[in-house]
């Protein structure tokens, strides 16, 4: 496995980190208190692709409406509205990753968007 692939086992965590963000530096900071081993990939220089972001989203169990940054202006450039579908919305984020909701941790086949920060701790209580 690529170290910059999502995590195919139990016990590999995948940080998609952008370190300009508020949130993501703090998630950054939760995982090293804890003492978390993880990978991280710095997803605005290495995008994920389609594929990847539709399987993000089912670990995330989320549409990706939910997770796709509508207030950026790459949102309307690109075309997007609410009725946008998933597969429209899964292009957008592969070709502009900005529009990524920010940070996510990824542990085994589930994941977590830091939006409050403290949420992707629920992704170690095992």
């Amino acid at each position: 496995m690529s170290d910059q692939q999502l995590p195919t086992t139990a016990d590999a965590v995948l940080f998609l980190h952008n370190p300009n963000c508020s949130k993501s530096r703090a998630v950054k900071a939760l995982l090293d208190e804890a003492g978390q081993a993880y990978r991280e990939r710095l997803y605005l220089e290495s995008p994920l692709d389609t594929a990847e972001l539709a399987e993000l989203g089912e670990r995330l169990g989320r549409h990706p409406r939910e997770w796709v940054r509508s207030g950026q202006a790459e949102y309307q450039a690109a075309g997007l509205d609410a009725n946008s579908s998933p597969d429209a919305l899964l292009a957008a984020m592969a070709a502009d990753p900005i529009l990524m909701e920010r940070p996510i941790v990824v542990r085994g086949d589930a994941a977590r968007v830091g939006r409050p920060p403290v949420a992707v701790l629920e992704l170690f209580e095992d």
